[in-house]
């Protein structure tokens, strides 16, 4: 968030942290950028004074005078100069992470409340009681949790036959899709430094939720978001090319530190999951209409997968920390009875790019920060848990759907 739109509007401020919900010391911020001005004043005027000082050293030494008492204030000031830029730069280094724990702010349309834009498809109606993907999954023998507990602990899950074949064929499809739309793949590293983490507004403030290494400065990724936004991290970009469209697949890791006894059977909240993630940076002014596009795509992914859903806007306080705008996906899912997450779209401006100095020139050739857009398209495995659970059958066996199947061998359901 720009320091300077924080000075000159305070109030503005107060009201987007109390409708996020979110507890800052603003008042500390504000005193410490007025220290900040109050000692740049005060080191302007000493270097001011050294200069005027140098002067007077030159000319008596010109002269054949002696400046011994004129040298002796020029170093006393030269002192002066070097505490107040010392000062300076410890007063920075305390704004600038101060503000990087600020949130986004959010675009008009959202509110305290959460809203429903829209539904699609009809909840299946079963003639015998529908399982939940955990038993399915161990009836048909294509999910293995004891093997998963065995080779990691709780909150993981290992694909089997059939199953690891749905999971590729989703992540395949997907690729498939996004990369006719436009999107260029990507394939990062799934460890990222502290700095994209930063610039991806996942840290600080989620640090405890995130996977970090031992011995090396590095963190297992929690989405492919935190390498896409920092794919042109310090560089000055075309805009005759943008809109620039990525995606990625990626395994995400996640500690789920917040969700003790939350989800505890099954694979709805697990450790390590796959996802494929949609990126893309635009001029600030085609932003809100790349946002809608994007939910369209996402949308069709559910549509041709025939799993019904329902889009949410999300209320202020319920919006990621980089995110002015963002809508939530859910997908029905039969045997646990409850709506999931798929997928969540967000439109994040300028908060981005901001923090990983990615600009482009404007038509007045004035460097400018472009918007950044991510969204899932989809997340695993909540998908593979609604297609199982929707999809079963009463001899127990799941059809695929048929968008599915080329990926599949022709497979047209497990049995």
């Amino acid at each position: 968030m720009d320091l300077k739109f924080i000075r000159e509007n305070p109030d503005e401020l107060r009201k987007l942290l109390t409708l996020r919900r979110v507890e800052f010391d603003l008042d500390r911020l504000l005193g410490l950028d007025a220290k900040r001005r109050s000692i740049a004043q005060e080191r302007d005027k000493a270097r001011h004074e050294q200069r005027k000082i140098s002067e007077r050293v030159s000319s008596a030494k010109r002269e054949g005078k002696n400046c011994a008492e004129i040298v002796v204030q020029a170093r006393g000031l030269s002192d002066r100069v070097k505490e107040f830029e010392t000062e300076l730069a410890r007063i920075e280094r305390e704004l600038t992470q101060l503000i990087k724990t600020l949130p986004n702010s959010v675009h008009s349309s959202v509110t305290a409340k959460e809203e429903l834009i829209s539904e699609w498809g009809e909840p299946p109606k079963f003639s015998f009681e529908p399982l939940a993907h955990w038993d399915l999954g161990e009836a048909l023998d294509i999910l293995d949790f004891k093997a998963a507990a065995r080779l990691s602990g709780s909150r993981f899950v290992v694909f089997k036959d059939a199953g690891a074949l749905l999971e590729r064929a989703l992540i395949s499809y997907f690729l498939d899709t996004h990369t006719r739309n436009g999107y260029v793949e990507i394939y990062p590293p799934v460890l990222a430094n502290p700095a994209c983490l930063e610039g991806g507004g996942q840290l600080p403030h989620l640090e405890t939720d995130m996977y970090a290494m031992r011995d090396d400065p590095f963190y297992l990724i929690p989405t492919a978001e935190t390498a896409l936004i920092n794919i042109h991290r310090g560089q000055v970009l075309d805009s005759s090319r943008f809109p620039l469209k990525y995606v990625a697949y990626t395994p995400c890791f996640r500690r789920e530190a917040g969700s003790y006894g939350k989800d505890v059977r099954g694979m709805i909240r697990i450790h390590q999951f796959d996802k494929v993630e949609l990126v893309r940076f635009t001029r600030p002014e085609d932003s809100y209409e790349a946002l809608e596009e994007m939910r369209v795509e996402v949308e069709g992914l559910m549509q041709a997968l025939g799993i019904p859903y329902r889009v949410k806007r999300l209320a202020a306080w319920d919006v990621a920390y980089q995110s002015a705008k963002t809508y939530d996906i859910d997908a029905w899912a039969a045997g646990v009875k409850r709506w999931l997450e798929v997928s969540s779209i967000s439109n994040c401006e300028d908060y981005q790019t901001r923090r990983t100095n990615t600009r482009f020139r404007n038509a007045q050739s004035k460097l400018v920060f472009p918007h950044t857009l991510n969204g899932s398209g989809l997340a695993l495995p909540r998908t593979f848990i609604a297609i199982i659970e929707n999809n079963q059958q009463p001899d127990g066996s799941v059809v695929i759907p048929e968008v599915l199947r080329p990926y599949m061998a022709g497979l047209e359901r497990i049995s």
